[in-house]
């Protein structure tokens, strides 16, 4: 991952302030993969940020109120310091007694010893709120990293649902008009028509070849007398006047035909 090297202060300083909480929140940066992260992680980082959140603020008052305590006591001592002038002149004319500026002494020498343990409390609240922020920031970025790649991941998705569901219908349309092909070119109805005719067909055909069969002795008797009649009748094509017109008074060809008078 890109941003493991980046990360790996941030885990080690949730380890060192969070104990085992820490633990967790760490192995969540380490093992951290947008692209095949669960719902549950984006839950469990959004948890560690909540909690990184409010130790944040937790750490800020803490600084602000060690910051508060060593501003008090700067001015306590700066007050006190001042206020050790006038005192040894009280102390010089009898107004003030020696017990009380040694009181008095006591608490400003107290103050001044305790003023670097005040700014060491200040600079350790300041330095866990700082780090704290670190983690907070880290756990930000790591949180919005996942909701874009999730945002990516869902849109890609989305896009290959939308892709299937158009290869399926487009298969779905595809059969059916496989279907209603094969309907038009195999329909039931039709190949019985179709065999039927071609029973008809055949079976005409074997009439038309019997029919032709029989017919044959009638044409060739017909022939037969046609030959015959052509042999027995001269043809009527060839006939001279003189033949016509014996032929038409009844006479024979060989008797002289009468001429009319005129």
């Amino acid at each position: 991952m890109s941003n493991l090297n980046g990360w790996g202060l941030t885990a080690r300083l949730i380890t060192k302030h969070f104990g085992a909480l820490g633990n967790r929140v760490s192995e969540a940066i380490a093992n951290f993969d947008p692209e095949t992260a669960t719902e549950a992680d984006r839950d469990r980082l959004a948890d560690n940020l909540r909690s990184a959140a409010q130790k944040l603020a937790a750490a800020r008052a803490a600084f602000d109120k060690e910051a508060g305590d060593v501003v008090k006591l700067r001015q306590l001592i700066a007050t006190d310091e001042q206020a050790a002038g006038t005192l040894a002149e009280r102390l010089a004319s009898g107004k003030i007694s020696e017990s009380t500026i040694t009181l008095f002494c006591d608490e400003l020498e107290a103050n001044k010893a305790r003023m670097p343990q005040e700014l060491q409390e200040e600079a350790d609240a300041k330095q866990y709120m700082n780090e704290l922020q670190t983690i907070v920031d880290a756990l930000s970025k790591q949180l919005a990293e996942f909701d874009a790649q999730a945002k990516k991941a869902l849109q890609a998705l989305s896009s290959a649902r939308a892709q299937q569901d158009l290869q399926q219908l487009r298969a779905e349309r595809q059969a059916q008009l496989t279907g209603l092909q094969g309907m038009s070119g195999q329909s039931s109805a039709l190949s019985a028509l179709t065999r039927r005719a071609e029973t008809i067909r055949t079976n005409a055909e074997g009439l038309r070849i019997v029919t032709d069969i029989g017919q044959k002795p009638l044409d060739q008797a017909a022939e037969l007398e046609a030959i015959r009649k052509s042999v027995s009748q001269p043809a009527l094509g060839n006939e001279s006047a003189l033949a016509r017109l014996q032929r038409l008074s009844g006479q024979q060809s060989g008797e002289p035909l009468a001429l009319a008078k005129s």
